[in-house]
């Protein structure tokens, strides 16, 4: 099946938002925790610890952001850099996919 046909199939974009709207809620609730209940054991090492999940949670968000706003406005599953179909296979691991596997290996360097 390609990307074309699942990304312009409604059902499964329907079930994808919702997917990304509780994964949304879940890192929301995450980062919340994380940044409200901050005791000060005063060991650095949970500090940094904690600082490293606020940034991965922020990050995560971020993600989960961009792809609803890419299935918002109909650009889900085309990569950012060549405009390609982005391979159902990807966007089902890799929900918040914004390039190809050839665009991201050269995006990574």
């Amino acid at each position: 099946m390609s990307v074309d046909i699942e990304v312009s199939d409604q059902g499964w974009l329907a079930g994808l938002r919702a997917s990304l709207s509780e994964d949304f809620a879940a890192q929301t609730t995450r980062l919340k925790e994380l940044t409200e209940i901050s005791p000060d054991t005063g060991d650095p090492g949970e500090a940094h610890n904690r600082a490293a999940l606020v940034a991965a949670t922020r990050h995560n968000l971020e993600q989960i952001t961009g792809a609803l706003r890419r299935i918002a406005d109909g650009s889900y599953g085309r990569c950012e850099k060549c405009d390609g179909p982005i391979p159902a296979e990807r966007l089902e691991v890799l929900p918040h996919a914004r390039f190809c596997v050839p665009c991201q290996q050269k995006h990574q360097g």
